[in-house]
């Protein structure tokens, strides 16, 4: 039979466990903390923060060690992997306002369209860490206590307001944005295709008009959203209206379509994919679906100066391109009225 201990004696020995187990318990929780931040820009940061206890000259300056446990980092979203942006470094960044004893390692990425749920698991062994959540408006965090090596913590809810749209969602909202800034809001490119519609009688020249300035409106969009090129609003917006202006006089000057033309509408092109280009900057393009977006933009743009085409020949160029008067009531007084609407915007986007 085992001999029971005393109360007094197993009061003794509890006391004793306390004082010798709580402080290594409380040291092993200190080694890392990591905090977890979801932004309404759709990206998360990832900050951990290190003791420098752990930064020891044995292990090259504690850098091998930081390398890692950045290494060690997996992210799950839905309970997929999805690596950081920066998901091994040699040389982790040290902020050299942390206050002394720490150290503070960033990563960061892009939260999926559509995510859910957000999971994070370290493989280093550095015992049990906490990971502390926070969402960007929220003043409130979730705090999960986690042992390195073992199974992620429960997943955590991300707010609708942090996580972007899928790619399908993006795909149609930017096609519409494009479409609308053509029709109706696009007043001064209507009037630019009209203008090009006007000269000829016939589908196909126009077809080779509109080709060449949207091969010229695609290629300063993209260079533009990439800052490749750039050119002030100031400058830019003045110049269209002057091309507008330039196409409706050339209308009234000539009766047939000339090389020139194409070579000019090509370069007028230019000068709208900049304007198209101030659009997209002001709204913003999704970090994570960038190319998609600019695409599906471009298409739309492109889907509402066919229907401004295909509107125009089938009220105007079928019925009446036959009739010999057909430049004298159709072209020439619609060609003034664009001429003289695009030269009042060139003034007052110039001056005003």
């Amino acid at each position: 039979m085992t001999p029971r201990l005393p109360p007094p004696v197993l009061a003794v020995l509890a006391v004793l466990w306390v004082l010798f187990s709580a402080p290594a318990h409380a040291h092993e929780l200190g080694k890392v903390q990591i905090y977890a931040t979801f932004q309404k820009n759709g990206t998360y940061e990832i900050e951990m923060v290190v003791d420098d206890e752990h930064l020891t000259p044995a292990d090259g300056d504690g850098r091998q060690f930081l390398s890692r446990l950045v290494d060690g980092v997996t992210v799950l979203f839905d309970g997929r992997p999805l690596p950081p942006d920066a998901p091994g470094v040699d040389s982790p960044p040290v902020d050299p306002e942390d206050p002394p004893g720490r150290v503070k390692i960033l990563l960061q990425g892009p939260i999926p369209g559509g995510a859910r749920t957000f999971q994070l698991t370290e493989a280093l062994a550095i015992g049990s860490y906490p990971l502390i959540l926070n969402t960007e408006g929220d003043e409130s965090s979730v705090w999960q206590w986690q042992e390195a090596g073992g199974a992620p913590g429960a997943p955590f809810e991300l707010a609708k307001a942090v996580v972007p749209p899928t790619r399908g969602e993006v795909i149609r909202g930017y096609l519409a944005l494009g479409y609308s800034h053509i029709l109706p809001k696009g007043l001064d490119h209507i009037l630019f295709v009209l203008g090009i519609f006007l000269l000829s009688r016939k589908l196909k020249p126009v077809l080779a008009q509109v080709t060449a300035f949207t091969v010229a409106h695609t290629l300063t969009l993209a260079l533009t959203i990439y800052k490749v090129v750039s050119l002030p609003a100031s400058i830019v917006e003045p110049l269209i209206a002057l091309s507008i202006a330039y196409v409706a006089i050339e209308n009234l000057l000539t009766r047939e379509l000339k090389k020139r033309r194409i070579v000019l509408v090509f370069l007028f092109g230019l000068l709208h994919g900049m304007g198209f280009a101030g659009v997209l900057s002001q709204l913003g393009l999704p970090r994570a679906e960038f190319l998609p977006a600019l695409i599906s933009f471009n298409l739309g743009v492109e889907g509402g100066q066919l229907t401004v085409i295909a509107a125009a020949f089938l009220l105007v160029g079928l019925p009446f391109r036959g009739r010999s008067w057909y430049h004298r009531r159709v072209v020439v007084p619609a060609s003034c009225a664009i001429a003289a609407v695009g030269l009042f915007w060139s003034v007052q986007r110039a001056f005003f």
